[in-house]
């Protein structure tokens, strides 16, 4: 089983500079290069605390140059925000630079106020994601672009510096609906499921997109389908649950909230009791938490009900990060 590391750059409360937030996770990703890990994940957020990496390809650029086995993943480039041709542009260059360890995940953004601030309709936003990753991937393919579409045009345009692995970096889509998945198995895109779903909808999930990717012709075998989990490990039960809540708390206020996705609960207020049973659930459907020897336990079990294949840790606190690289790793290489 693969495994990889959902790095955020989170700046809870601006305790600490923000230049300590990337230093931060630069030692953590030199860790991973020397582990075993198979690729550390980029995820592009704007205009939050949450984790303030508004440009994944940058920092994927500077990781680069600090390791030397691990891939660079983006989880995700948010492409309906992007000129295409400056994307593909952007994630080539950065493929180039790091010796060809790309994978590149894009996705079509989910928060409105990032839609809001650039200028995106929710409404066209999944139409201009689509085609921007088609003319991503087409610029890649091809020596010169022509294309004719609903958002872009562009009439024999060398886009350039093509990606070093031919015909291109291994790609994902983010799909987190039924809609989403559905385009990306009809169109024979790989996908990555993300870390807010339960584990029983990711299983769902799972299972809806192979029924759609060989009903359209498509095979399954050899794709690496990365399910992200948040992670609390400690050395007692009690321990890795209280960093789970601090955690589910933090992302609780600051990015899943009534104004975003479905909604735990938000800064400046109680929880209310629906609140609060909501919270316990993605504690208890979410998370991925206990002692070293507890997690390696659930990780087996979800290998075997949801053909878990490729695990994308987001662990929620650096002691879970090192506990889960000393204690639990090794157990999957």
């Amino acid at each position: 089983m693969k495994i990889g590391v959902l790095q955020f750059f989170s700046w809870p409360e601006r305790r600490v500079s923000l230049p300590t937030v990337y230093d931060r996770a630069l030692q953590r990703v030199e860790i991973m290069d020397r582990a075993g890990y198979d690729a550390v994940w980029l995820a592009e957020h704007h205009f939050s605390g949450y984790s303030v990496c508004p440009s994944v390809h940058m920092m994927g650029v500077h990781l680069a140059n600090h390791t030397s086995r691990i891939r660079i993943g983006m989880a995700v480039s948010l492409a309906a925000f992007y000129h295409p041709l400056r994307l593909a542009e952007e994630v080539g260059l950065l493929d180039v630079l790091s010796g060809g360890r790309v994978n590149w995940g894009a996705g079509r953004g989910f928060d409105p106020t990032e839609f809001k601030v650039f200028g995106v309709s929710l409404e066209e936003s999944a139409a201009r994601f689509h085609e921007a990753v088609e003319i991503v991937l087409a610029a890649w393919r091809n020596e010169r672009l022509n294309w004719s579409g609903r958002y872009w045009r562009f009439e024999d345009v060398e886009v350039l510096p093509k990606p070093l692995q031919r015909p291109h970096p291994p790609v994902w889509l983010a799909a987190g609906s039924p809609a989403a998945i559905d385009w990306a198995a009809r169109h024979g895109y790989s996908i990555l499921l993300g870390p807010h779903q339960t584990f029983a909808e990711n299983a769902a999930n799972r299972e809806r997109y192979r029924r759609e990717l060989e009903a359209n012709g498509h095979a399954l075998a050899g794709r690496d389908l990365p399910i992200a989990r948040l992670l609390a490990v400690a050395e007692s039960d009690e321990a890795a649950e209280e960093i789970a809540r601090a955690g589910v708390r933090w992302i609780a206020g600051s990015y899943i909230n009534p104004t975003k996705a479905s909604g735990i609960t938000s800064h400046g207020h109680a929880m209310t009791m629906d609140e609060r049973e909501r919270m316990e659930r993605y504690i208890r459907s979410c998370v991925i938490h206990g002692r070293p020897e507890r997690v390696v336990d659930r990780i087996e079990r979800l290998r075997s009900e949801m053909y878990l294949d490729y695990l994308m840790i987001a662990p929620l606190s650096h002691s879970s990060f090192m506990l889960f690289t000393e204690k639990v790793l090794p157990r999957f290489l």
